[in-house]
């Protein structure tokens, strides 16, 4: 991956108005680049798209539904700030050969939930904040031309999965390849019998970590859409304890997680039994996604360990989920 951090703040900024003397730091190197704005007390955030991850219309089509949860909902997001041709999407040069799509959003106060702190109420707030997400996704009428992602078996397992095969990820040894190719075949089963009804599966945010949520003071901001597609709702539990999946809390964070999303919209026990399943499902994601952005500082940081642990919880899994029962075919 290219990381322009000496990309000139003058040509990169061009494209918006922008306050004079408004300077780029780079915050994070992940799918895409995401700078830091700043002029002074003014602040923004730049997101420069990865090439070759989104289209134009599914850019465009995330930035819809950001548009449709602000008017309809009170959930906070970010809103998006106008280039300087009243588009939102613009095209910006950051080395010779090198254009890439990018989107200016406006910066929220707050900060990430510690995820070694105590997190009941940030999950009890999350759990009614994605119960809303979803009731808004399901009601909501779409435009023409809306284009999203997908994270069902075939965008983690299947040949031409979004982020490669886990199987490519490193320290991905005979022992734990044998161990989550079972998980795997479970997975895949369980999801088969589970269904796509529409009561269950549609549009999600998909990536509710705590590195998307600003805690505050009694305020939860969602932030960072990019990866919003079509799945599964519980899977947006699994999204939000991504990387913590060993941690000893997260029980209790789902516990939590399920009665504040209850205070809002149902939860069947038949949805609440897969949610094991949708948390190995991501981790296998996961597992997939450090192998094929192993030039990224996250992944090099999680290398190390991950396959293992994924391994471990893929032992657990198979032997009796901490988080589900089987399901059932109701």
């Amino acid at each position: 991956m290219d990381i322009p951090v000496a990309s000139p703040s003058s040509e990169v900024l061009a494209s918006w108005p922008v306050p004079a003397g408004s300077t780029l730091d780079l915050i994070n190197v992940s799918e895409n680049l995401t700078y830091r704005v700043a002029a002074g007390d003014w602040k923004a955030i730049l997101r420069v798209h990865r090439p070759g991850y989104h289209s134009l219309a599914a850019i465009q089509s995330e930035l819809a539904w950001l548009d449709a949860i602000r008017a309809d909902t009170d959930l906070s997001t970010p809103r998006i700030l106008l280039g300087g041709d009243g588009e939102r999407v613009q095209r910006i040069s950051l080395s010779a050969g090198d254009t890439r799509y990018a989107v200016m959003f406006e910066h929220l106060p707050g900060r990430h939930p510690d995820p070694a702190g105590r997190l009941n109420d940030a999950f009890f707030a999350l759990g009614m904040q994605t119960a809303h997400l979803h009731d808004h996704a399901q009601k909501w009428v779409r435009p023409a031309g809306f284009e999203r992602m997908s994270w069902d078996e075939n965008s983690v397992f299947g040949s031409d999965a979004t982020w490669g095969d886990w199987r490519d990820a490193p320290n991905v040894t005979d022992e734990v390849r044998d161990v989550l190719e079972r998980v795997e075949t479970v997975v895949m089963a369980r999801l088969a019998a589970y269904g796509k009804d529409a009561k269950r599966y549609g549009l999600i945010h998909a990536d509710l970590r705590l590195a998307n949520l600003l805690v505050d003071g009694d305020r939860l901001h969602l932030i960072d859409f990019d990866d919003c597609g079509f799945g599964w709702f519980g899977y947006d539990f699994a999204a939000a304890v991504s990387f913590m999946e060993d941690d000893p809390q997260v029980p209790g964070l789902l516990a939590q997680w399920l009665r504040g999303y209850r205070t809002v919209r149902p939860m069947p026990q038949a949805d609440e039994a897969m949610i094991g399943t949708f948390v190995m499902l991501r981790r296998l994601a996961l597992l997939a996604w450090i192998g094929s952005h192993r030039e990224a500082t996250e992944p090099k940081a999680l290398a190390p360990h991950f396959a293992r642990v994924s391994a471990a919880l893929g032992a657990a899994y198979l032997e009796k989920d901490v988080f589900e029962g089987h399901v059932n075919d109701t």
